[in-house]
């Protein structure tokens, strides 16, 4: 997506990669939401719990197909191949992913840091903060997933317009804004959560939704122009795997780990405002590449006006060079 997309309107076009992933997110909980409600909590734990697998494995399916039908850009066909004369040069897999720790480790501990924000803030809110609200709370079943379906569909609703904003401000504005933002609100509103009623606990889970579209909308956009086309396959993959594997799928384990250790209501709170002082450390290294070519790519344009303009601004730049 971030390599076919207009290097203009990369923020926007990207930011419906996570639109849809929070689409499904709020569909998952609006079913279980329903399932609770409808069936009661024993008959969802005793059997109820099986639905959604079912629903969701033809979907996968789905997935699958047309996954396989997708084409790779010319910009990935092309290095490949480069790749593939390499290769017959003896140049191994190996030796690649040495290369991009050698050659990219600065951009892979940012692309790292990043991928750790946005997942930590992520997995707290999706998969912990259920479990919070019943099991350290003490909210029903219904009241925990209405709250926590008050995150996603706020980060659906607005996350398109985010995205497109990171193309007109920069991706590093809206980066650092979420962070700062998490950083200053994290523990306030699991006090919030702590109150009685839902007015409040659903005030902090849309400021939540709030700061998750700000990590979510540019991220798409983001990761792929840190590195150049001949390792961006591997070097975010690389990247953030280790980040969501390490840090963000283990968020609920070692969070849930941690309150009940130390009996503190507001242990995810502070783990939060942590992710958010990491994320600030990533953007300040973080180069802006809001309407800038991907790093190893030719510019990408959507229109003969945006053409002929990217091409004066180039002849322009090589005649003052």
């Amino acid at each position: 997506m971030a390599e076919y997309s207009p290097d203009r309107r990369r923020g926007f076009l990207g930011s419906w990669l996570d639109f849809g992933t929070f689409v499904g997110y709020s569909l998952g909980s609006l079913t279980v939401t329903v399932l609770n409600g409808w069936l009661g909590e024993e008959a969802m734990i005793d059997w109820g719990w099986r639905i959604p697998f079912f629903i969701a494995g033809p979907m996968g399916l789905i997935g699958l197909y047309l996954r396989m039908k997708l084409e790779d850009t010319p910009a990935f066909r092309k290095q490949l191949d480069d790749h593939e004369a390499k290769m017959k040069q003896n140049e191994s897999a190996g030796r690649e992913i040495g290369t991009i720790f050698v050659r990219f480790w600065r951009p892979l501990l940012i692309c790292i840091g990043l991928v750790l924000l946005y997942n930590v803030t992520n997995y707290m809110i999706t998969a912990y903060l259920p479990t919070y609200f019943t099991d350290v709370i003490g909210r029903s079943q219904l009241s925990a997933d209405l709250l926590v379906l008050a995150s996603m569909v706020v980060v659906v609703l607005i996350i398109v317009g985010v995205g497109a904003l990171s193309d007109k401000i920069g991706r590093r504005p809206v980066f650092a804004f979420g962070a700062v933002m998490q950083i200053i609100v994290a523990v306030p509103c699991f006090m919030l959560f702590r109150s009685e009623g839902i007015w409040a606990p659903a005030v902090a889970c849309v400021v939540f939704g709030v700061v998750l579209a700000c990590f979510a909308a540019p991220t798409a956009s983001t990761l792929p122009a840190l590195f150049p086309t001949s390792v961006r396959y591997g070097a975010l993959s690389i990247g953030f795997n280790i980040a969501v594997s390490a840090f963000g799928g283990t968020t609920p384990l070692y969070t849930e780990a941690i309150v009940k250790a130390t009996d503190n209501t507001l242990v995810p709170g502070f783990i939060l405002m942590v992710s958010g002082v990491i994320g600030l450390v990533a953007v300040k290294y973080l180069k802006e590449s809001a309407g800038l070519p991907l790093n190893g790519s030719p510019p990408q344009v959507d229109t003969t006006d945006e053409a002929a303009e990217t091409y004066a601004d180039a002849k322009e730049a090589a005649l003052v060079g």
